[in-house]
């Protein structure tokens, strides 16, 4: 049976059936999120020193031990090396770190000296304080491999203005923005890179229902369950990142994520600087608009005239279709692709083009809201956007063929739209 009767038998389905919510899904994090948790494991590693003193303070030991600071920064530069991070810079941000660390201690030991009495009881440095510091720091790696990309931000000082008074004074907090400008990922992007970090980074514009979109701060659609259903096959743990339709491709290629989905259309533009997987599904563009438009706008030409207000998300394939074939409606383009269809139930717009799957879930949230247009026009592939080497479809396609096969995917993209 054909995979798109197979879908319309399945929308059939759903509209003898009430919407269902679904679980929870993942978070989306961006940029400043990615950095945020890297100065928060930074901090927490700090802020395990008062321990740290006491045990030394009732041990008799002295702060500094360069023996074993020595052999943490060396393991720290050998473990960030391992996901393509340069190790020299990173090293460098260890070392900071342990004199931010030894400081700390000091000014307790300092204020016990000073008063002739400090604590009688600590936790076990070599059972209880160590483990928790070395499950810190290869948190921080991992970390700092998925933040490396935005390090270079400009909201990075205040940011790093954020740290505690008592942790981090100015000087220290100048020079942990210097270190972590000079982190940076060394080797070029592989499908070995991507297997030896253990990670997939997603790049998601998250505006496009049913593909992927935010629901309570949590993402769900078909490509997030997509991409869930393949990760344990790949030994991966999925991390979402922000990214838009129209930057998707220029952060493909600055490295701030490994593949990116959403409802991404295949087309010749993004193929001269992108790889695809095999197909998801095919689509096409359709219109949408107020029911009470439908006998007048059930033919194309009609919504080409003047005085017709035909509105678009920025930067992807809606904008790219409605530019191509409109002479005389005027065309807005909005801000996002989440709010534009409160724009046309509100009177605001008369006109959206967008894939008839997202039409077939918006008539259903909103009742006033109606397909215009029977007719389906340009038909293109859905895929997962790949970076542009041959290696990743021999990584992708292997997971992705099965649930593509056994109509899995169109399960999900049925599940998607009756949320």
């Amino acid at each position: 049976m054909p995979l798109q009767r197979i879908f319309r038998i399945s929308l059939l389905i759903l509209a003898l059936c009430p919407p269902t919510a679904g679980a929870a899904g993942p978070a989306l994090d961006d940029r400043s999120s990615l950095v945020t948790h890297v100065l928060a494991l930074l901090d927490e590693r700090i802020g395990l020193m008062p321990d740290v003193a006491a045990a030394k303070w009732i041990a008799h030991q002295p702060v500094g031990d360069p023996a074993r600071e020595a052999q943490v920064v060396a393991s720290f530069g050998e473990l960030v090396s391992s996901y393509g991070l340069a190790r020299s810079p990173s090293e460098a941000l260890m070392r900071l770190e342990i004199n931010a660390a030894r400081d700390v201690q000091t000014s307790h030991l300092d204020r016990w000296s000073q008063e002739g009495k400090g604590p009688d009881v600590a936790p076990s440095l070599q059972d209880e304080i160590r483990p928790k510091i070395d499950r810190i720091t290869r948190e921080l790696a991992s970390a700092l491999y998925l933040a490396a990309p935005f390090l270079d931000s400009e909201e990075l000082s205040a940011q790093v203005a954020q740290l505690p008074a008592q942790h981090w004074s100015e000087p220290h907090q100048r020079a942990l923005t210097n270190a972590l400008r000079n982190v940076r990922l060394e080797t070029p992007r592989t499908t070995d890179r991507l297997k030896r970090s253990g990670h997939l980074r997603v790049g998601v514009p998250a505006d496009y229902a049913p593909f992927a979109w935010q629901e309570d701060q949590h993402l769900v659609g078909a490509d997030i369950d997509l991409i869930e259903e393949i990760a344990g096959p790949l030994g991966l743990k999925p991390i979402y990142i922000r990214s838009s339709w129209s930057t998707l491709l220029d952060d493909l290629a600055a490295d701030h994520f490994d593949i990116a989905i959403g409802g991404i259309s295949v087309n010749e533009k993004r193929r001269e600087r992108a790889g695809f997987s095999i197909s998801l599904v095919t689509g096409g563009k359709t219109a949408i608009g107020r029911c009470s438009d439908v006998a007048r706008f059930s033919i194309a030409e009609n919504i080409d005239q003047e005085g017709i207000r035909v509105i678009e998300n920025p930067g992807g394939t809606n904008e790219i279709f409605a530019r191509k074939h409109l002479q005389h409606a005027r065309l807005t383009v909005h801000i996002d692709n989440i709010s534009i269809f409160d724009e046309l139930a509100l009177g605001h717009a008369d006109v959206m083009y967008t894939d008839d799957f997202e039409v077939s879930r918006v008539a259903r949230r909103y009742p006033t809201l109606c397909r215009l247009l029977e007719a389906t026009f340009e038909p293109a592939d859905k895929a997962i956007l790949l970076p542009l080497s041959d290696d990743w479809p021999g990584v992708f396609n292997p997971v992705v063929a099965p649930v593509v096969e056994q109509h899995k995917y169109l399960e999900f993209l049925t599940r998607a739209i009756a949320r």
